[in-house]
């Protein structure tokens, strides 16, 4: 009697379909709580009578209309990831060549757009219209561009959570102002000095929080971003408390400066005199001092420093282990991230030509740091591009004046910009927590260089 072996039964996987009744339900109960919590912001108005009295204006539509773009949002969400779930893998194709050679080229590209970008603008839109571009949109960007690569090295590359970074970006603005005004020093002799002195704060702070990690160094740091603005607040002596410092000079062409007469930068390379000629200046200048920033921070990953950094974020216990020195590596992140704060902060002097405690307040520290968290910790590029679309996105909602026809005449776009950023950080955080670019690219390799997925390390790419 033969038996004959029976075939094994192989159970085939089979994608969950998308169930629209608990699609429906969930996306209600986002709607319920979303009106909930909208409606005492939305719902109401305050503004004053013609007694100059407040009083309080109904908007019930606004709640509402925020409850149904969450549910319809919602829905659309639960939908595409049940039809991404049971849409089959392709298989990794391989990259064509234009795709490689615009990736291997990406950065100089992006150089090279900038470096054309004030003078298209001059070109297209003349020197009065490219003003604001060059100035809200180029400068201002750029600003917070060197300002997250500082805050990069401490948060992305040593995983050392600062979140008072604003604090060596108001020592940097301070020491330029001061030394200008009271000893007449000229911006290029201050630069340096500046990044000096807010390099010595940097070591300063990473002094007492050589034993703290996460939560409580965060809160050390929050502290001392606090003490230096109510320091600056209340040393009015030195500082001139609230009022500020006014007057501050302005930078020159090495010596030369941009003015209107024989000795000033149109006349010495004969040009007409335009204001728009130190707009450019400043452009190319804080240009210069981003790309530096980059450069340096790129340099040092490779050194034996920026690797003992990645150690120390990725594994504390194991960086000792190793023999590596924990003290100096948390003190050089601290000083070459202050450093870089201090470097734009003296440009920001410069370029504002008035310095005040209103100017470093802790949401520029959140701010900064947000960049770096949205960016991708530990990448350049990503933090970059956060910054565009932070600073950026910012700056265009003062361009949307086509909505007060919807929502009236007093409605401000800029208002809602934190609801709007706060919105933004969410759906990051849902749809890719490790940033927008959140692969990595290991600094030493072996033989061939290649990206590592974000999911087997502790931060991002760089």
């Amino acid at each position: 009697m033969q038996i004959q072996a029976s075939k094994p039964v192989v159970a085939q996987a089979v994608e969950p379909g998308f169930d629209l009744g608990a699609a429906v339900k969930d996306a209600g109960f986002a709607a319920l709580v979303t009106l909930g919590l909208s409606f005492p912001i939305l719902a109401f108005r305050t503004q004053e009578d013609m007694s100059n009295h407040l009083v309080v204006v109904p908007r019930w539509s606004w709640p509402i209309v925020a409850a149904i773009l969450v549910f319809v949002g919602r829905l659309g969400s639960l939908a595409f990831r049940a039809r991404r779930g049971a849409t089959p893998s392709r298989a990794a194709r391989a990259p064509s060549r234009s795709s490689a050679f615009l990736v291997q080229y990406a950065a100089w590209f992006g150089i090279a757009a900038l470096i054309a970008f004030p003078l298209v603008m001059v070109l297209a839109l003349g020197a009065g219209g490219s003003l604001k571009w060059i100035n809200n949109y180029g400068i201002q960007i750029l600003i917070y561009v060197m300002l997250g690569w500082g805050l990069n090295i401490v948060v992305g590359l040593s995983g050392l959570l600062d979140l008072g970074y604003v604090a060596f970006y108001a020592v940097g603005a301070y020491s330029y102002a001061l030394l200008s005004t009271t000893y007449g020093l000229s911006f290029w002799v201050c630069l340096p000095l500046a990044g000096i002195l807010a390099a010595f704060w940097g070591v300063i702070l990473g002094f007492p929080v050589l034993r703290l990690r996460g939560d409580y160094l965060a809160i050390v740091t929050l502290a001392f971003g606090e003490i230096i603005r109510l320091v600056l607040i209340n040393f009015t002596d030195l500082t001139n408390g609230y009022a500020g410092i006014s007057s501050i000079p302005r930078a020159t062409f090495f010596g030369v400066p941009f003015t209107d007469g024989d000795d000033g930068f149109a006349h010495m390379f004969g040009l007409e005199f335009s204001p728009i000629q130190r707009t450019i200046f400043l452009f190319y200048l804080i240009l210069a001092l981003a790309l530096l920033t980059n450069a340096v921070t790129l340099r040092l990953r490779r050194l034996p420093v920026g690797r003992a950094w990645e150690a120390l974020r990725e594994d504390e216990i194991a960086c000792r282990s190793l023999g590596i020195n924990t003290t100096n590596t948390k003190l050089t992140a601290f000083a070459l991230g202050a450093m870089f704060g201090g470097f734009a902060g003296s440009f920001f002097a410069v370029r504002q030509g008035f310095v005040s405690p209103e100017s470093f307040t802790f949401i520029e520290s959140a701010t900064i740091l947000a960049i770096v968290v949205l960016g991708g910790m530990g990448s350049q590029i990503g933090v970059a591009l956060a910054a565009v679309l932070m600073i950026g996105g910012t700056e265009i909602l003062r361009e949307l004046d086509f909505l007060k026809a919807v929502f009236g005449n007093n409605f401000d776009p800029v208002q809602y910009r934190m609801l709007i950023f706060g919105a933004g950080m969410v759906a990051m955080m849902i749809l890719k927590p490790r940033g927008i670019i959140s692969t990595r690219t290991p600094s030493i390799f072996l033989k061939e260089r290649r990206a590592i997925s974000g999911d087997l390390v502790k931060e991002g790419h760089g």
